[in-house]
């Protein structure tokens, strides 16, 4: 087995998860990424833990979008059974066909999310952690080489995370005590967003490997502004390309896409919830430096803020103030390396990708 992978499967069970003898431990993982789904069994027994183990297979999962009526979308009670007895998620990603649920319906999608939500519920009171297995499939979205891409997703996983962690404690030091926060980029993006009171996280790989960024979660009525988001998502299947939103008190008045725009109103039309924002996030992982159409790691590269529609970050949000509740999470990128830049509380912290205090520590 490529080393690499072992060293995937450590990463995930000693630092993301601090896995131990007593906890009953999920993956969820699609059937490419086997070699990484033996490693991580191999590194659970080391420490003693008892995993169990889910299949995922998007051709039968396109199957049954595709059969079912919108309005026949129930919940999972044995997925969510399963759910409540864990202590551990591991989820891994990894695709036969990146785009093999591209002609399914983006309004089933919206339904089976509502549905399911209790199950999203319970999985985010365990510890849980997404991580990508490198697949030719997803080598081709990234439009690199399967070598190419296998180096690009270990560069990014195997890191020094401690260090990365001291580097974005920085920019947590900033916008832990801000009141707002203005994104500006070119003419198409000028947003402000108040933050006041809410907190600010350090993502270094706890729950999402790669980690990189720092995070938070606007306040529900405090966004205001116009977006053009001009990296593209993909969203089950289908990229969404040049999306603009404007918000008028935390609420999306208006919206557009250059290509499946439709995509993006399915997602605005999920619940109430999902038309406000649930993330702000800044990208600060310089070991990602080039685009891969996956947002895994896109939204941790270096010269991006990404704001997500939907659920916030409980994390984010002290008791007794309004959590912005959804279905979905869906984040959205912005080129920040031109013609941009950060304000915090009116301060420029960074201007075209470099943050004020970049080469004093982040090397």
């Amino acid at each position: 087995m490529d080393e690499r992978v072992r060293r995937h499967a450590e990463i995930l069970v000693d630092h993301c998860t601090d896995i131990a003898a007593e906890d009953d431990v999920l993956i969820r993982a699609p059937t490419p990424a086997e070699d990484l789904v033996v490693a991580l069994h191999e590194r659970i027994g080391e420490v003693g833990a008892c995993p169990s183990l889910s299949w995922l297979n998007s051709r039968a999962g396109r199957a049954y979008a595709r059969a079912m009526d919108a309005d026949d979308f129930r919940l999972n009670e044995p997925r969510l059974a399963a759910m409540e007895e864990t202590d551990v998620v591991i989820m891994v990603t990894g695709a036969t066909n990146a785009f093999e649920t591209s002609d399914v319906d983006p309004g089933k999608s919206a339904a089976a999310s509502r549905a399911n939500g209790p199950i999203l519920e319970e999985r985010l009171d365990t510890r849980w952690v997404i991580t990508q297995h490198p697949t030719p499939a997803d080598a081709q979205q990234a439009e690199m080489s399967t070598e190419a891409w296998e180096a690009f997703v270990y560069d990014a996983v195997n890191r020094d995370w401690d260090a990365q962690r001291a580097f974005q404690e920085r920019m947590v030091e900033i916008l832990d005590p801000a009141e707002e926060v203005r994104i500006v980029s070119g003419d198409a993006t000028d947003v402000t967003l108040s933050v006041d009171g809410m907190a600010a996280a350090n993502d270094y790989a706890k729950e999402n490997l790669p980690g990189g960024e720092v995070y938070t979660s606007p306040v529900p009525d405090g966004v205001d502004g116009e977006v053009t988001f001009d990296l593209p998502v993909v969203r089950n299947g289908r990229e969404v390309e040049g999306a603009t939103l404007r918000f008028e008190d935390g609420e999306v008045v208006d919206h557009g896409a250059e290509k499946n725009g439709d995509v993006l109103t399915s997602v605005l039309e999920t619940d109430e919830g999902a038309r406000r924002v649930g993330e702000l996030g800044i990208g600060m992982n310089r070991g990602i430096d080039e685009f891969s159409y996956n947002m895994l790691f896109d939204e941790k590269m270096g010269d991006t803020v990404h704001l997500a529609l939907g659920k916030a970050i409980e994390e984010c949000v002290p008791e007794g103030r309004e959590f912005n509740d959804s279905a979905v999470h869906v984040d959205m990128l912005v080129d920040m390396s031109e013609d941009s830049r950060i304000e915090v509380d009116g301060e420029v912290v960074q201007r075209n990708g470099t943050f004020a205090f970049e080469g004093s520590e982040t090397e």
